[in-house]
Parts: C-alpha cells; sequence; structure tokens
C-alpha cells in the first residue's frame, strides 16, 4: 500500500486488469506527460544504449543478450546520477 507506480504512454501501461490489480493493492499511480524524454531519466540511458548496439552491429537474440551486458558495464554510478539529476529529480 502506498508503492507509486510511474506510468508513461506504453499501450502495456492502459491495462485496465493491471491496473486495478495495483489499486486494489493500495498503489496509486503517476503519469507522465504523453512523451516526456525530458522528464525521463532513462531516456537519456536507452540512447546511449542504443547508439553502443548500433555501433556494434547486433543482429541476433544472443548478439543483442551479449552486447547488453557488455555496454552495462559502461555506465557508472556518477553518470546515472546525473541521468536523475538532469531530468529534475534531485534537488539541492
Amino acid at each position: 500500500p502506498g508503492t507509486v507506480v510511474i506510468l508513461d504512454n506504453l499501450a502495456t501501461h492502459r491495462n485496465k486488469e493491471a491496473a486495478q490489480a495495483l489499486r486494489d493493492h493500495g498503489c496509486w499511480f503517476l503519469h507522465l506527460p504523453p512523451y516526456s524524454p525530458d522528464l525521463n531519466p532513462m531516456e537519456q540511458a536507452y540512447s546511449k544504449l542504443k547508439a553502443h548496439l548500433r555501433r556494434i552491429g547486433t543482429r541476433t537474440f544472443t548478439e543483442v543478450f551479449e552486447a547488453i551486458g557488455s555496454i552495462c558495464d559502461l555506465y557508472n554510478p556518477a553518470e546515472c546520477w546525473n541521468y536523475f539529476k538532469a531530468a529534475g529529480y534531485v534537488s539541492g
């Protein structure tokens, strides 16, 4: 109870049965604007991930799986903190 579920405009985030199940457990929802890359720190991280996948040129599931594992090592805690800070989630 009291858990906040943050949703963007992804189609699966509009599932009425899932939403009701979460509400039944005391969750509430915070809906982001229809498309808000500036408010979503994950957009910056995904941008870096996608750029590296394109550079590597992965085409199969196994290649993508292995590439994501190595790309994740490129993210450091300070960089991730800056994504949240740039999106306005950090004050002071």
